[in-house]
């Protein structure tokens, strides 16, 4: 459920005031900030801040394009490190299957494979 319009998008107070402070500034660092649920405003364009995700800061610069969604949209807290070994070596086992099935000469692409054949239990193997 969205947040009522009447009480307008959630700002964390304290990172309103970190930008006004350094809106007059001309070496703007950046901002460190743990409030990820607070809605990006247009005062905020052209700032960059240092989101947490849990275990290190994510540093953000932003644009435009950003406001009206969250801080922490930007900076994500899982980290996808693939499939495992196990899942890769499974698939390197069927290729090689599939070229040793294959007649000597020809291309892997021209082996049979089971799915051109029609199961049993089905409609086409009826026919």
């Amino acid at each position: 459920m969205s947040r009522s319009v009447w009480k307008g998008p959630f700002v964390d107070p304290n990172l309103i005031k970190q930008v006004e402070k350094i809106k007059d500034k001309s070496n703007k660092s950046p901002i460190k900030t743990w409030s990820r649920k607070s809605t990006i405003i247009p005062e905020f364009v052209g700032h960059s801040f240092l989101i947490h995700n849990g275990k290190k800061f994510i540093p953000i610069k932003i644009s435009e394009e950003m406001v009206g969604h969250k801080l922490g949209e930007f900076s994500p807290t899982r980290q996808f490190s693939g499939h495992t070994p196990a899942d890769k070596k499974a698939a390197q086992t069927e290729a090689e299957t599939a070229t040793t099935t294959a007649a000597p000469g020809s291309s892997p692409t021209t082996a049979p494979t089971a799915a051109a054949k029609p199961k049993e239990g089905s409609k086409d193997a009826k026919k």
